[in-house]
C-alpha cells in the first residue's frame, strides 16, 4: 500500500470516528435529569399560562428548558401524561397510574413550549412532585 492510500484511509476512518461520535452525543450524551435539578419555578397552571398568554417572548426567556413545578387540577389522563386545567399538558418520564381526573396534584418537569394555538403549555419529563 502506498503512503497516499494509508494516510487516505487514516483521515477516513479519523472522520468517522468523529461523525459516530458526534451522533453519540446528540443522541444520547445531553438527555439532563429534570428530576434532581433543583426547580427553577413554583407556579399555579393558571398564572404561568396567563404569563405566555400575555408575553409569549419573555415567558418563553423566563422558563424555557427550566424545571418548573406547576400545581393544578387533573383534567384529562392518557398513557403519556396529564393536562392540568385543560391547559398545561405534561408528559410523564415513566407512567403514573396513581393520577386520577379531578385530583390536585404538583407537577414537575420541564418547560418545551407554548402553543398559542391552542393557548396550551408543554413540559415533558414530568413527575409527581414530593413537595406536595
Amino acid at each position: 500500500m502506498s503512503k497516499k492510500t494509508k494516510v487516505l484511509v487514516f483521515i477516513i476512518i479519523i472522520i468517522a470516528i468523529g461523525f459516530f461520535s458526534v451522533r453519540y452525543y446528540v443522541y444520547h450524551g445531553g438527555q439532563r435529569d429534570i428530576q434532581s435539578e433543583e426547580t427553577a419555578f413554583t407556579v399555579t397552571s393558571s398564572s404561568i399560562v396567563a404569563e405566555f398568554t400575555s408575553n409569549t417572548e419573555a415567558s418563553n426567556k423566563k422558563y424555557l428548558e427550566k424545571p418548573v413545578a406547576i400545581s393544578g387540577t387533573v383534567t384529562s389522563v392518557n398513557a403519556a401524561g396529564v393536562i392540568l386545567d385543560n391547559t398545561v399538558n405534561c408528559i410523564f418520564a415513566t407512567a403514573n397510574p396513581a393520577v386520577k381526573v379531578n385530583q390536585k396534584v404538583i407537577v414537575k418537569g420541564r418547560v418545551v413550549g407554548f402553543d398559542d394555538l391552542f393557548g396550551e403549555l408543554k413540559l415533558d419529563q414530568c413527575n409527581l412532585s414530593t413537595n406536595k
